[in-house]
């Protein structure tokens, strides 16, 4: 027998598994309201952030519906389920804004040690052009991605640039998507605007630990924009069928952190 590739799972997708075979075998029957969030964060012993990219997979598959401000409900797939080539490999948003957050806070420190002039330029461009435009919206995301392109472009390194552009563009795919639609809006842009020049002033400042610290702050706020409550938590009931999740889900593995140290980066003057 031939052997087969291995693949690991990411644990958002273990528990979409769990919940999609619950729904398949009747547990969850059509029209059934799902625990909470919390609730199955609890059962399933995983973070809620977790749950939550799991939820929105199965949406996205057109298996549940999310009712802000009601619950979770299973329903029936309008046709076919859609298929993601990518989806048993596509990062869930908040695994995104994670990578980012870390990426990206060393990045600004650095901008702000060897950012030139025409750098700035750039980075203010892309700041005008977000302060005179819609959001949600495709033009509010082309310049949200040239402010964060901006900044990395500043260390001359054209894989960082690379790597930030496509993390971004992650943005675009069907679950980052599907999250979004529930929680950006007007407020949230002009929050996150003013969190992008908070970086922008601590680079002209050459302060990189502002620098860092800013960029952190405003992908760890993205994060809590989108863990927001879908108002979901009070008078929620488990399904009306046979059990409870734990009774036949598996108890995914734990999330494993990474550790290290980061490299203190040599400081440049700006020219």
């Amino acid at each position: 027998m031939p052997l087969e590739a291995v693949e690991a799972r990411r644990l958002y997708r273990q528990v979409a598994d769990q919940l999609r075979a619950l729904i398949d075998s009747g547990e969850y029957a059509v029209g059934n309201r799902l625990p909470t969030e919390r609730e199955l964060a609890e059962q399933l012993k995983v973070s809620r952030p977790t749950v939550r990219e799991a939820l929105i997979a199965l949406e996205v598959e057109g298996r549940l519906r999310i009712r802000v401000g009601s619950g979770i409900y299973v329903i029936e797939p309008a046709g076919a389920v859609p298929s993601f080539p990518a989806a048993a490999v596509m990062e869930g948003p908040f695994e995104l804004l994670r990578a980012r957050e870390f990426l990206e806070g060393a990045i600004a420190e650095q901008a702000a040690r060897v950012a030139k002039r025409e750098d700035i330029a750039r980075i203010d461009a892309s700041l005008t052009a977000m302060e005179n435009v819609e959001h949600p919206g495709e033009l509010s995301m082309v310049h949200d991605r040239a402010f964060h392109v901006a900044v990395a472009g500043s260390l001359g390194n054209a894989v960082l640039v690379r790597v930030v552009g496509e993390l971004f563009d992650q943005r675009l795919n069907p679950y980052f998507a599907q999250l979004a639609h529930y929680f950006e809006n007007p407020a949230s842009w002009r929050a996150a605007l003013d969190e992008h020049r908070a970086v922008r002033d601590a680079i002209v400042a050459c302060d990189g630990d502002r620098a860092r610290d800013a960029m952190r702050d405003h992908l760890a706020k993205s994060q809590k924009r989108f863990a927001q409550n879908f108002g979901t938590e009070t008078g929620a009931a488990p399904a009306a069928g046979k059990g409870r999740a734990t009774r036949t889900a598996t108890k995914p593995a734990s999330p494993k952190r990474a550790s290290g140290k980061q490299a203190a980066a040599g400081r440049s003057r700006r020219s």
